[in-house]
């Protein structure tokens, strides 16, 4: 009768360990929270220009208090929610962007390169839409229309980079197979696999 095997104790996971088929939980609540946020106070305020001035406003102070917010969590949150785990030197993205068109980049559990810069200009351009729509109403710029113009500029800028998000969010949904606004929803990703980063 041959003899029971005895299991190595060094094989053993450890009891801590995450099993590799576990999804990677990337996006914490808040960064989601901050996310969907944001949508809904950019596309209230957009639908709402010229329309319902009171809507527009408060809708404005929504986002910048979002951003506000973002901010702070991007300084002490969790580890993806950090700039300092996204934002990357200029030739790092370039270098990024030229690996998707070589169709060879690398897969990241938290934002990519392209993406982290693409957060920054999005907080960037609220922030600025925020400012000048805030000047809009003070004393001293009330009823500018140079003023206004800019505003609007940079709310058709913004527009323009969500279809750019968008883009991204969709080129790299497919080259990755998984679906990037789900992950946003749940803040959950596929199990990192050899090869990915972060």
């Amino acid at each position: 009768m041959p003899k029971p095997v005895r299991a190595d104790p060094a094989a053993a996971p450890h009891p801590g360990a995450r099993p590799l088929t576990e999804a990677a939980r990337v996006w914490d609540p808040v960064v989601r929270l901050f996310h969907w946020g944001l949508v809904a106070s950019f596309a209230t305020a957009w639908f709402s220009a010229n329309q319902a001035e009171a809507l527009h406003m408060w809708a404005g102070y929504a986002a910048a208090g979002l951003i506000a917010t973002r901010i702070v969590w991007g300084v002490v949150g969790t580890r993806h929610a950090r700039f300092a785990g996204f934002i990357r030197h200029p030739r790092t993205v370039l270098a990024y962007l030229r690996d998707i068109l070589r169709g060879t980049e690398a897969r990241h559990i938290g934002h990519n390169p392209a993406g982290g810069a693409m957060v920054v200009a999005l907080m960037l351009g609220v922030a600025a839409l925020g400012v000048t729509g805030w000047m809009m109403y003070t004393d001293t710029w009330y009823g500018d229309d140079a003023l206004a113009e800019v505003h609007g500029l940079i709310a058709d800028g913004m527009v323009l980079l969500i279809l750019l998000h968008l883009a991204g969010v969709a080129l790299a949904s497919l080259r990755h197979r998984e679906n990037l606004v789900r992950a946003m929803v749940t803040g959950t990703k596929r199990p990192p696999e050899k090869g990915d980063i972060g």
